[in-house]
């Protein structure tokens, strides 16, 4: 079957309106990173200060989106979803009109949490508009509304150069405000609800080991990519100089790469099963880290990252495609409890890179770490094969 009769075969207007709510959330939530040069810059921050104010958000985004998404399971992806983009107006706000020191910059990261949690709304808002055999794409396809960081890193600096950093976040305000309107118009909570057994509270999904499992996996791929996306700008501008403008156009590339690659990596796993699939692709992240540690020229280095952001992105679109198979009924609250896992990979990465830089006066060190953590996944992926083999459960 053709991907377009695959995209025809549930209500895409609703997976439309998962995409948009997923792109302008995730541009809200990496903002301060893409203009992580012009804070620091401005408030004159340590490197250790310069990883920690773009990894907050991405804190937030992991503890708003259990709350979301158990929300999302009580009262459906759509009126949970409105709601949640109203509520960044106040942040967004603020950013405008008062945030001048690093603490509040740092309160301003949880708030836009918020925003993160859009992906406890939009997976399973795919989730519903699709049939189960073909999630793997539609869920990939309302994920590469990742695609926002590559609006955020390459434009609001261009945009901070003319009007200041402050004015950035006023600019978002009617942008959010109009893509709520166009969400709500678009979404349906349904058609292919789940049915056939009762759901589960949040209480039992932690009893299930695959929900570790999946945490973990996801807490690599996407802290992987999303921790790398909003830091990536500072390490282009310290680590080869390149200008403000020029670090955030470098890093919306290498985001770009890691956003598109997330429904190629659901369409393969829908075919050959998502941990063969991810059984291939962390030794292929570990092994391109371990590359990029090496901090060879620019020329050499930008490929590396730009593959291994593919292979993260691919990695997020796979794990998705595993979720809705084993969890049918609980789909917002398992996007919940592992994306936030994945927001607490993502605010773990820019912070450890920034101590380590700080610590050892190298970048080496943070892409160093991250390669041996991505080679530790290996044998937990194949731990967890043969759990999975040794099931009798029909679809597991």
């Amino acid at each position: 079957m053709s991907i377009l009769r695959v995209l025809r075969s549930g209500h895409w207007p609703s997976l439309l309106a998962a995409w948009l709510h997923f792109e302008i959330s995730f541009m809200v939530w990496v903002l301060i990173g893409a203009l992580g040069i012009f804070i620091a810059q401005d408030l004159d921050l340590s490197a250790a200060q310069k990883g920690f104010i773009v990894a907050v958000p991405l804190l937030g985004g992991s503890i708003m989106r259990i709350i979301v998404g158990i929300s999302t399971d009580r009262f459906g992806p759509r009126r949970t979803g409105l709601v949640s983009m109203l509520l960044v107006v106040f942040p967004l706000a603020w950013a405008w009109l008062g945030v001048h020191s690093f603490t509040e910059v740092i309160i301003l990261g949880l708030f836009l949490g918020i925003a993160g949690a859009s992906f406890a709304v939009a997976l399973p808002l795919a989730s519903r508009a699709y049939p189960i055999e073909h999630q793997g794409l539609a869920m990939g396809v309302a994920g590469s509304a990742n695609s926002g960081a590559i609006v955020s890193i390459a434009l609001a600096p261009l945009l901070a150069e003319r009007f200041g950093w402050h004015a950035v976040f006023g600019l978002m305000l009617p942008v959010v405000m109009l893509s709520a309107a166009i969400y709500w118009a678009l979404a349906h909570d349904g058609p292919f609800r789940p049915v056939l057994k009762a759901r589960r509270d949040l209480r039992q999904v932690l009893h299930e080991s695959d929900t570790y499992w999946f945490c973990l996996f996801y807490a690599t791929t996407f802290g992987g990519f999303v921790g790398l996306s909003s830091y990536l700008s500072i390490f282009f501008f310290d680590q080869y100089g390149f200008s403000r403008v020029e670090s955030g156009w470098a890093a919306g590339a290498c985001a770009l790469a890691g956003s598109f690659s997330r429904p190629v990596g659901g369409f393969i796993a829908d075919r050959f099963g998502g941990l063969r699939v991810l059984s291939l692709l962390y030794p292929l992240i570990a092994l391109l880290c371990g590359m990029i540690a090496l901090l060879a020229p620019f020329p050499f280095t930008f490929p590396l990252i730009v593959l291994a952001m593919c292979c993260l992105g691919m990695g997020n679109g796979v794990i998705f495609q595993v979720v809705p198979q084993k969890f049918p009924q609980e789909v917002g609250t398992l996007s919940g409890v592992i994306g936030a896992a994945g927001g607490l990979g993502g605010f773990l990465l820019p912070s450890v890179l920034g101590v380590l830089k700080g610590v050892t006066g190298t970048f080496a060190s943070g892409f160093a770490a991250y390669a041996i953590l991505c080679a530790l996944m290996m044998p937990a992926v194949q731990i967890c094969l043969r759990l999975d083999s040794a099931r009798v459960e029909p679809g597991i």
